[in-house]
């Protein structure tokens, strides 16, 4: 949605159009329901925060000011809505993210349903992996990685929602990914890459 479309809504909206609202939910709902999926791990409950994150925005629209995105305001009420419900012990996240060889970064893998049965199988199992490992994450890490792995949100839209700098939000997340990937290690589901000395030593012996 464009930027000066989106806030014609709002303004819509804040007078009191119904329709207007319906159109922002019409445009936020899926990403809100896949960020409220992936930290509370069911759908019965994700739909029940989507309902919760849409009130509160609906009873708080009058105080939006419009000095960050519409988008940053509603993802930061979802991310706050999602610890909320963390706190209650109803959570249970399910995403997770690896490295490359060389130690850096990489995004996390596609979390879509496969089509033949065997990867579906995978899949399945794949998910509730990683639902246990990002578990064990800190609330700090797992909001984050949420926010930029599930809803896609660049650094500057994360670090507005988390009133962070660009440099502690990249900095975070990577700590975030190699968290994830240190626990997925531990349990088993991945192998360290060996390096060349490694394999050197391991021959020489």
């Amino acid at each position: 949605m464009a930027t000066n479309e989106e806030k014609i809504l709002v303004s819509r909206a804040k007078r009191g159009e119904i329709a207007a609202f319906e159109e922002l939910v019409t445009a936020y709902e899926r990403r809100v329901f896949a960020l409220a999926l992936r930290s509370c791990g069911n759908e019965h409950d994700a739909r029940d925060i989507v309902q919760e994150v849409f009130l509160r925005v609906y009873r708080s629209l009058e105080s939006f000011r419009g000095d960050s995105g519409f988008s940053t305001w509603i993802y930061r009420i979802t991310m706050n809505i999602c610890v909320d419900f963390a706190r209650r012990g109803a959570a249970a996240p399910q995403l997770t993210a690896l490295e490359e060889e060389d130690g850096s970064p990489r995004p996390l893998p596609d979390m879509a349903p496969a089509h033949q049965p065997e990867a579906a199988a995978e899949a399945s199992a794949l998910r509730d992996e990683i639902q246990a490992a990002l578990g064990e994450l800190s609330e700090e890490h797992r909001t984050i990685v949420l926010l930029r792995d599930v809803s896609g949100l660049t650094y500057d839209e994360i670090a507005r929602t988390l009133q962070l700098t660009e440099g502690t939000v990249k900095s975070r997340l990577a700590r975030a990914r190699r968290a994830l990937r240190e626990i997925l290690l531990r349990r088993g589901n991945i192998v360290a890459p060996s390096t060349s000395k490694q394999a050197e030593g391991r021959t020489v012996q």
